[in-house]
């Protein structure tokens, strides 16, 4: 099987599809939180930032300016960041399904990982 040249395009098309799925993913996990009032107030706000991955790497991609796409990777990456964190929190109170938790938090860090390349890349560092 041959492999597939990676290029720029490429890995946005790929963080752009990962950071919708990770948002489909964080609303399942959310609503199939247990109707409790911990659950309620953390899983909105990991539906928050969450969500709020792939929005800013789809406005990064209608920018204006190279300043205006890193500024946008930049929240993007601060969401990914804070939902590693909401993650952590659910994983270790032990509050809804472990194995879906540890799941995102793996697919957070990787976006993470990849946003935080792009901006040093973009930044030329």
């Amino acid at each position: 099987m041959a492999k597939l040249k990676t290029t720029t395009k490429n890995i946005k098309e790929n963080i752009k599809y990962r950071s919708y799925i990770f948002a489909l993913d964080i609303v399942k996990f959310v609503s199939d939180l247990p109707k409790t009032k911990i659950a309620d107030i953390l899983g909105a706000q990991l539906l928050r930032c969450g969500t709020s991955v792939g929005a800013n790497i789809i406005e990064a991609q209608s920018g204006t300016s190279r300043k205006d796409f890193i500024n946008f990777y930049s929240h993007a990456l601060k969401s990914a960041n804070e939902s590693k964190f909401w993650l952590c929190l659910f994983r270790n109170s032990k509050i809804g399904n472990l194995e879906k938790c540890n799941q995102l938090l793996d697919e957070s860090i990787q976006i993470s990982n990849m946003l935080g390349k792009s901006i040093l890349t973009l930044k030329g560092k």
